[in-house]
């Protein structure tokens, strides 16, 4: 045993290396602590957001659902663009036990790249689109696979019932649903709608639940002032004419002349706005706003005009025309024909070029060109369609010394149809200048947010106005546009030829573009039509070309609108019982074509075939001169159409089937049609209205 003073010293010893050591821990746990406060500090204060966000990217998942686009109808609420409830295919890839199988699987169902597809299910874990908005067939191709972590998800897709009519117009959308042309992308914010949302978590195990919902808001839907009639006479006029003269394209623009309401806009070449990636660049092209081009002979109304209205000239003053030519900086003009002495109205009706110039010479340059501006030409028109061009219009400072002779025939100055169509109309109407006007209504249930008319402004007085329009239906009464006469109607206009500027920058010999423009019936103007041909082959004249075109639309429009004949001395048109021939088929049986303009003095009894529209015409209610409704000049309502047996199609295949019939479809509910009224088999008109009943 230790003495004791032994254990005294020991226990003495070793208390200051015990306390050291308790010290040394406590600060190791003191920098601990510190360092776990630090750190936990960091996480749950300054990196929060960030973790937050990381988190719950792993655990949720968003989706949009984009909202019901708003419906686009025509001016009688016959719906023109719609939106139909498609399957889309996604995938969850961390669901799926062999991704390299279910590509292999559903690219050949899809029409995908088999890399591709893998490609996308490796770089995503919560979610990846397989293919949106497919078709019926690839739908149930899909769902007989039965894949494990491949699901559907319905959309809306943008349908366009009536096929190509009044594509430009409308436009169409992405795969997004936003709005990519026409009045779909420049009335996108309206038609579109807020976009709804849905956010799905996901437990450990990748299992998924709904978390939260918020509904979107629908689009507004469209009004237009088109008549899906009126548009379906004008593209089928176009059409025909273009094919007829092998044409590169051209446009039609009917226009209401007291209002400025566009009652229709064709463009070729054209497109279906089902399925515009088929399409071209020209196709996507709308011609009506977006083609500038010289004008030619039709706008020597705009010279006449300001002629008359500064009261430079009279209709019947005789013009000396030079035999055909005149000297302006040493360059000269010729007429297409020697003519000597002409009165103005007679200038207008011959289309003399040496007569136009003399009148813009006495206008002179500054005056000239305030009336250009005036009639609304060198800008836009605000008709609030995507890619509307301005034109091209120099001041009279860059002017050359030839320069007021060309602008005086048309030349030197550039145009779109629109503008030349609304120029015309303000002679139709009296002098008033309108602003074109393509939408009437936008609304959503009750909401309406109507477009009013413009109130429109004075461009010439009601004299010269009226001056005017009498020298127009003497251009086709006795002029140049013999051939664009009507049977019932009165009607005023212009013909023009303009030379295209070719590659090396000068006129060319053999591109040319032919038109006309004009408005029926003379003393009270119920439409103002624009006919313009691009590059026609084996004739070039607008009288030969354009103003045949001019005709058909005109008769049929106004036989459709009931507008009152003031010409009954013209045997009234008898509607054809069969739907018109292409100009291919018109040709094969040795259809009769119209002579060249210096042969068309007699033209006028020319036999036109009336076009078969989709929908039945009203008829007059009293046939002029108490004849039978056979012979009242309106279109017929077609041949019998048997009513098909729908059972069993989705709404695509019978809205497509209608399409083709030329029937109105009305859709109740969604899937497969169950039932149908008329029943199959049923004897029916064109456009006569089909009601078919859906259920899933």
């Amino acid at each position: 045993m230790a003495p004791l003073g032994f254990q005294h010293q020991s226990a003495r010893t070793s208390r200051p290396g015990t306390l050291k050591r308790s010290l040394v821990l406590g600060g190791v746990f003191a920098v601990w602590v510190i360092a776990l406060v630090g750190r936990l500090y960091y996480l749950q204060v300054i990196e929060y957001v960030d973790l937050v966000g990381r988190a719950q990217k792993q655990q949720q998942r968003t989706v949009e659902v984009a909202p019901n686009r708003g419906t686009i109808l025509d001016r009688n609420m016959h719906p023109l663009a719609m939106s139909l409830a498609v399957d889309s295919v996604f995938a969850v890839p961390t669901e799926i036990p062999d991704r390299g199988m279910v590509a292999r699987l559903l690219a050949p169902v899809l029409g995908l790249e088999e890399k591709d597809l893998l490609g996308r299910f490796n770089a995503s874990r919560a979610f990846c689109w397989v293919k949106r908005k497919v078709s019926d067939q690839e739908a149930e191709r899909v769902r007989a696979l039965n894949l494990k972590g491949v699901y559907f998800e319905r959309e809306n897709k943008r349908f366009y019932p009536k096929g190509e009519l009044a594509a430009h117009v409308l436009g169409y959308v992405g795969l997004d649903d936003n709005g990519l042309a026409g009045l779909e992308y420049g009335r996108n914010d309206a038609i579109k709608g807020l976009p709804g949302r849905i956010v799905v978590g996901a437990d450990a195990r990748h299992q998924s639940f709904l978390s939260s919902e918020r509904k979107g808001e629908p689009g507004k839907s469209v009004v237009l002032t088109l008549d899906e009639n009126i548009q379906y006479i004008a593209e089928k006029a176009l059409a025909e004419t273009v094919e007829k003269w092998h044409a590169t394209g051209g446009a039609v623009v009917v226009e209401n002349p007291g209002t400025g309401d566009i009652l229709a806009m064709a463009s070729s070449p054209t497109l279906d706005a089902n399925d515009y990636a088929k399409s071209g660049e020209a196709a996507r092209v709308n011609r009506a706003v977006g083609w500038v081009y010289e004008p030619g002979s039709t706008f020597k109304l705009v010279t006449v005009s300001a002629a008359l209205e500064e009261h430079l000239t009279k209709p019947d003053e005789v013009i000396d025309c030079q035999m055909g030519k005149v000297v302006l900086a040493r360059h000269t003009i010729h007429d297409h024909k020697p003519f000597g002495s002409l009165t103005v109205a007679d200038v207008v009706a011959k289309s003399s070029d040496v007569g136009a110039i003399k009148l813009g010479l006495r206008l002179g340059q500054d005056r000239l060109f305030r009336y250009i501006r005036s009639f609304g030409f060198g800008e836009r028109t605000d008709i609030q369609l995507p890619g509307e061009e301005r034109g091209l219009l120099k001041s009279p400072d860059h002017w050359s010394g030839i320069s007021i002779g060309a602008v005086s025939m048309g030349q030197e100055v550039g145009v779109t149809p629109v503008q030349l169509v609304a120029a015309y109309s303000a002679i139709a109407n009296g002098g008033i200048l309108f602003q074109p006007r393509i939408v009437q209504d936008v609304f959503r249930g009750s909401q309406h947010d109507p477009v009013t008319p413009s109130t429109g402004r004075r461009v010439v007085s009601q004299r010269t106005a009226e001056l005017m329009k009498g020298i127009l239906a003497g251009v086709v009464d006795h002029g140049t546009a013999v051939a664009a006469q009507l049977q019932g109607y009165s009607a005023a206009g212009k013909t023009g030829t303009a030379q295209k500027i070719d590659a090396s920058g000068k006129y060319s010999r053999s591109q040319y573009v032919a038109s006309f423009v004009g408005f029926a019936p003379v003393e009270r103007p119920a439409v103002t039509i624009l006919v313009v041909i691009d590059s026609p082959v084996g004739g070039h004249h607008g009288a030969e070309v354009a103003a045949p075109a001019f005709r058909s639309i005109a008769e049929q429009t106004l036989s459709y609108l009931s507008v009152p004949q003031d010409n009954p001395s013209t045997p009234p048109q008898i509607a054809s019982s069969t739907p018109a021939k292409s100009a291919r088929q018109a040709r094969e049986d040795h259809a009769v074509v119209p002579p060249p303009e210096s042969e068309m003095s007699d033209t006028a009894t020319l036999s036109l075939q009336s076009v078969a529209l989709a929908n039945p015409f009203p008829q007059p209610d009293s046939p002029p001169n108490g004849s039978s409704n056979q012979a009242t000049g309106g279109v017929d309502h077609g041949p019998v159409i048997i009513v098909p047996d729908f059972s069993g199609l989705p709404v695509r295949r019978v809205a497509q089937r209608c399409q083709e019939l030329g029937l109105e479809l009305n859709v109740r509910g969604s899937g497969l049609a169950f039932a149908q009224n008329p029943a199959a088999g049923v004897q029916a008109s064109a456009g006569t209205e089909v009601t078919v009943q859906f259920a899933r």
